[in-house]
């Protein structure tokens, strides 16, 4: 060996010594960096302490594309089959105690369910959650209990929270009755602005809110996780129309779900919108535009009607929405609580 080459060897030798003593200290005294398994198991340990809200639909109850629609914006997904959006629903999970909620049973209550199980790491054979909170007595909110019964899932004490009017109305109308007659639901009754207490981290308010109460109240939810609160208000008639103050209520939360059926009044040619009011999403631009871009950050626009361009992400009204600084339902989306 050459003397130039002995030379850089002892350099090299010298600078990899310290190395060699500290694996040697680490091993000698069982410590040093965690193992890939072991940080693996940290991360679940601190997932099991959490509490997650996904977002499992975005429509209105007509899901999308909606029955016999001949327009273009469901021409095309109804010759290939095909499903735009699933009806507008929440999923709730309390990993620390192994708990799950549905928001709503909507008509995609099947697909919603097994998106539920799957969020919260259980067996797609279980898919019956915890506790199911219904907001109103419209289709595309509770007529997924359907699948609750003897015919498909034959749940057994399922509770099914309610306003009271909510609950008559599946106590003495068929075939809803039947569930309750059987067990497969138990009703569950809820008082306005009265909290429930679902674990130490996890609590749920009903708000009434005004909307087309023909068989039922309306109510909105505060969800509480242990970090953050949401507020989910998938139907109201008009922002004006409610006797408590909805930029109030935005302010209070850190995410709120909110009604927007419909992008303007322009959008059905053949129906009396005053026959179905709801917060244009243009009349929302007015209500929120005194809130500074990180309170107009925590709105985010769901219940869309199939018509509502919105539902396209190249459209104009897209980009308006986000240009504005507000946000618009994703389905699948997750947020920790």
């Amino acid at each position: 060996m050459s003397d130039s080459l002995l030379k850089d060897y002892m350099k090299f030798s010298f600078l990899l010594l310290p190395l060699v003593l500290i694996i040697f200290i680490c091993a000698y005294f069982e410590v040093g960096v965690p193992e890939k398994n072991e940080i693996e198991s940290q991360a679940k340990i601190s997932s099991k302490q959490s509490v997650q809200l996904m977002l499992l639909g975005t429509t209105q109850d007509a899901g999308y594309p909606q029955i016999n629609c001949k327009k273009s914006c469901c021409a095309s997904l109804l010759a290939k089959g095909e499903v735009g959006g699933r009806v507008v629903s929440l999923g709730l999970v309390d990993q620390k105690e192994n708990k799950k909620y549905l928001f709503e049973a909507t008509p995609d209550i099947i697909t919603q369910l097994s998106s539920l199980s799957t969020m919260a790491g259980t067996n797609k054979s279980s898919d019956v959650p915890d506790a199911i909170f219904i907001t109103h007595a419209h289709i595309g909110h509770y007529t997924g209990l359907m699948y609750l019964g003897k015919e498909a899932m034959d749940a057994q004490g399922l509770p099914v929270y309610t306003m009271p009017r909510m609950k008559g109305f599946l106590e003495t109308n068929g075939p809803w009755d039947q569930l309750i007659k059987r067990r497969n639901i138990v009703p569950m009754a809820l008082e306005n602005g009265v909290e429930v207490k679902l674990s130490n981290q996890v609590s749920v308010i009903p708000i009434e809110v005004p909307h087309r109460d023909e068989y039922s109240e309306t109510v909105g939810f505060k969800i509480y996780g242990p970090k953050k609160k949401v507020l989910f208000i998938p139907d109201i008639d008009k922002w004006n129309r409610w006797d408590k103050s909805i930029t109030d209520e935005v302010k209070d939360v850190d995410y709120a779900f909110l009604d927007a059926t419909f992008y303007s009044g322009k959008e059905l040619n053949n129906r009396d919108m005053s026959q179905i009011p709801h917060p244009f999403i243009v009349e929302s631009f007015e209500e929120f535009e005194d809130l500074d871009i990180q309170q107009k950050e925590k709105i985010i626009f769901i219940h869309f009607n199939h018509t509502n361009p919105v539902l396209n992400s190249s459209s104009d009204a897209y980009k308006e929405v986000l240009d504005k600084g507000f946000k618009i339902g994703v389905e699948g989306k997750v947020y920790e609580l």
